[in-house]
């Protein structure tokens, strides 16, 4: 069930509840930090509006850089502000950045340890009917092997504006991860946001198979735990917001308890939180593991929906990759 010590949104398998883009949180967060700290700035590649810093433009315009379409320099630009005392934003599609700049990142960025937030948008298949060429499947793997850099998958809107604020108050580089398209709303304002540790969403004493999920899919391993519980399988589902410094702890923990694991993610398995799990599991305490994600392949165009389902994403899929798991152990 729910675990009621996290105040989840009771609302959320209802078929009212509220849906907005984790996007949104970052405006929302950005705005806020630059309101508590006067060392905030905003930069972006003339995806002010997209990318909702927006409002940070408008209420500080001595304070935003728009660098236009040149993710390189943005990157560069923000590096010099985050090594001089200030707490620089900077925001783009995620293809773009870190797709684009991911030399500049590394080098300008993560080498010095410069204090810059690198937030990418319409990321997974979020940006939908823009097709393969926007879709950021491959973002986590590139940030999570940067020496310095953080990496935080905000599961909604809500976490989103936290993570945000917690970026502005964590020294050196952070890649946060938003997507466009308007998703579930899981927590609340009392939620508790603690980076680096899991939080478990939805638990059981006697687990058959611990369910690690990042991002707003994180909704379609709820409603496979519901389906479960169903057919009397008892299963946990953590939510891992942050894949980097990950929780070596608490996934040790899941896999001792449970004996076996599915990773969900809107990314490629190799090199995102399915990888970066196996790592962990592989050396602690080896269990049988199945992954759900993007397997090897580009996206294409259509709803986001419609993509989950083709390659393999939804409650239906991770209702399979769990009762496999579950065999394998057995």
């Amino acid at each position: 069930m729910l675990n009621e010590k996290l105040k989840l949104n009771p609302r959320l398998f209802e078929a009212d509840v509220e849906m907005r883009p984790t996007r949104d949180g970052y405006g929302e967060g950005l705005l806020l930090a630059g309101e508590k700290n006067k060392n905030v700035v905003a930069l972006t590649a003339d995806l002010s509006e997209s990318t909702r810093a927006d409002g940070f433009a408008k209420k500080f315009p001595e304070r935003f850089v728009e660098l236009g379409v040149a993710e390189q320099n943005l990157a560069t630009v923000a590096a010099g502000m985050g090594v001089s005392g200030k707490i620089a934003f900077i925001s783009s599609y995620a293809t773009f950045s870190p797709g684009r700049n991911w030399e500049q990142i590394r080098t300008t960025i993560a080498f010095n340890d410069s204090n810059v937030k690198i937030a990418g948008h319409h990321t997974g298949f979020s940006v939908g009917p823009d097709g393969a060429t926007h879709q950021a499947l491959e973002d986590i793997a590139l940030m999570r092997v940067l020496p310095n850099m953080k990496v935080f998958v905000p599961c909604d809107a809500i976490e989103a504006r936290k993570a945000t604020l917690a970026a502005a108050q964590i020294w050196g580089p952070i890649y946060l991860r938003f997507g466009r398209e308007k998703t579930p709303i899981f927590t609340t304002e009392a939620t508790p946001f603690l980076p680096g540790k899991l939080e478990v969403f939805w638990g059981s004493p006697k687990p058959a198979v611990a369910i690690i999920a990042s991002g707003p899919i994180i909704g379609e391993a709820l409603k496979a735990a519901m389906e479960l519980k169903k057919r009397k399988i008892e299963v946990i589902v953590a939510n891992c917001h942050t894949i980097s410094p990950i929780d070596k702890e608490g996934i040790e923990t899941l896999a001792k308890k449970a004996g076996a694991i599915v990773t969900v993610e809107e990314h490629q398995v190799r090199g995102g939180l399915g990888g970066a799990v196996a790592e962990i599991v592989s050396g602690a305490h080896p269990v049988p593991m199945e992954f759900v994600g993007v397997k090897n392949t580009f996206g294409e165009s259509g709803a986001p929906a419609e993509l989950w389902q083709k390659y393999g994403m939804t409650a239906k899929d991770i209702v399979s990759a769990a009762r496999a798991a579950i065999r394998r152990k057995k």
